[in-house]
């Protein structure tokens, strides 16, 4: 007998899925593969229903004979595992985000005289649409907020990239690559205090309250679906702390990252350069404890920002004061530093693992860049965050355009550097 391979998701089900079993089943014994929870998550939304209800699902579908967890994008292993006579698909990944991964199953399927049959995309289905009425679902407070928590537990590190309004946040939302057989995205938005005050042109000293601050989140909120997590500075007073994060908790926010200093702020980049004072161990644990008493849920997260190595204090600070901070109910740790090497975060990441491995670990590479993401997981770093980057990037950019103009006295030059009339005027939907 013949054997048969498809792989799906199965976390949106309509019929082209299952003209698609059916037309494979009648090749011979039909496997599918459906794929794990870590695999969706690494080119689309987080999957709304977990694998084993979806295994269910499609192993109660006449047509199939057997159902296998695919753990990648890539086919490869369960093909050379089930070494299968045919593979059915649909013919809507011959171009695209998903060709590569097609190429990789013909020429894996070669090995043994494989073949791949694709059938026609059901056309009247709109996949856009059922997944704007997921994400839509995915948006609400309840579900957004515990996303993070959820990314943490299936990828090996969630990739976090920095908004400052509703356009910015559009480009986290929708930048894609296809890299070696992946689908890069970015995981979660980053609302930085920085560039939340650059963006309304305020210096960086917590002169933008948290009334303008929650009024970004919003609109960040109302454009896309990914977990927040809050640059919350100092934290403030104690006794406005919990009561800011009651609110944002409520808003749907997943974390807030708070650090150990006290007095005016100013921007840990700075270092030793300015005048910058850090917060008792036994103070700044008070907020973490009072904070984490006033949360409602188990899915917020708060997460401390060590400053000691940025004010030159120490390893040894360092790593007394991630250990107090988790004794006192942290959710996470974040450490920092403007060093451009990054020997001495790798070495605070191999003293953390000793003590902290079950707590995350998150890591702002501004000035050590040259770091990749791969290696800051194999040492335990869980969340990256690229803190400030589009912001960095676009202002270059209208300079660029606006000194153009002015140099040719008339916009015909600047066509090239923007994006179309058309597409600006269709950017945002109208629903």
């Amino acid at each position: 007998m013949k054997t048969v391979y498809i792989a799906i998701s199965a976390d949106i089900l309509h019929h082209g899925h299952i003209n698609l079993i059916k037309e494979a089943s009648k090749n011979g014994k039909l496997i599918v593969g459906v794929l794990k929870d870590e695999a969706i998550a690494t080119y689309k939304r987080l999957p709304v229903l977990d694998y084993e209800s979806r295994c269910l699902i499609i192993k109660n579908i006449v047509g199939v004979d057997e159902v296998v967890p695919q753990k990648t994008l890539d086919y490869t292993d369960n093909l050379r595992k089930y070494k299968p006579d045919y593979v059915f698909h649909g013919d809507d990944w011959q171009e695209g985000i998903q060709s590569k991964i097609r190429q990789n199953v013909i020429n894996t399927l070669k090995e043994w005289g494989g073949e791949l049959i694709e059938i026609p995309y059901t056309k009247d289905v709109s996949i856009d649409k059922l997944n704007n009425i997921v994400k839509n679902v995915g948006s609400v407070s309840e579900s957004r907020r515990s996303k993070l928590k959820t990314l943490l537990s299936l990828k090996p590190i969630v990739r976090t990239m920095e908004a400052h309004n509703g356009l910015s946040a559009l480009v986290v939302e929708n930048a894609k690559v296809s890299k070696d057989e992946k689908i890069n995205s970015f995981d979660a938005i980053w609302v930085s205090s920085l560039t939340d005050s650059t963006a309304k042109g305020k210096p960086d000293i917590e002169l933008v309250d948290m009334t303008s601050r929650m009024n970004t989140i919003n609109e960040i909120m109302e454009v896309s679906t990914k977990p927040i997590i809050l640059d919350g500075d100092t934290g403030g007073l104690i006794e406005h702390f919990v009561f800011n994060i009651k609110t944002i908790e409520r808003m749907g926010v997943s974390a807030i990252i708070i650090e150990d200093k006290m007095g005016l702020k100013k921007n840990s980049l700075f270092g030793t350069e300015v005048e910058q004072t850090q917060d008792s161990i036994e103070h700044f644990c008070e907020k973490i404890s009072a904070g984490k008493k006033a949360l409602r849920t188990d899915d917020f997260m708060i997460i401390a920002r060590i400053e000691s190595l940025i004010l030159k204090q120490g390893m040894d600070d360092a790593i007394k004061r991630a250990k107090a901070y988790i004794d006192a109910g942290a959710d996470g740790i974040m450490i920092h530093s403007r060093e451009k090497s990054p020997n001495e975060i790798f070495e605070f990441c191999e003293k953390y693992q000793e003590f902290g491995s079950h707590i995350p670990l998150v890591v702002v590479p501004t000035s050590f860049n040259q770091v990749y993401e791969d290696e800051f997981a194999k040492r335990g770093v869980s969340i990256v965050i690229y803190a400030n980057h589009l912001i960095r990037s676009a202002y270059p950019a209208m300079m660029d355009t606006a000194n153009l103009i002015l140099e040719k006295e008339r916009c015909l030059e600047a066509d090239e550097k923007c994006l179309s009339i058309k597409k600006i005027l269709t950017l945002i939907p109208d629903q």
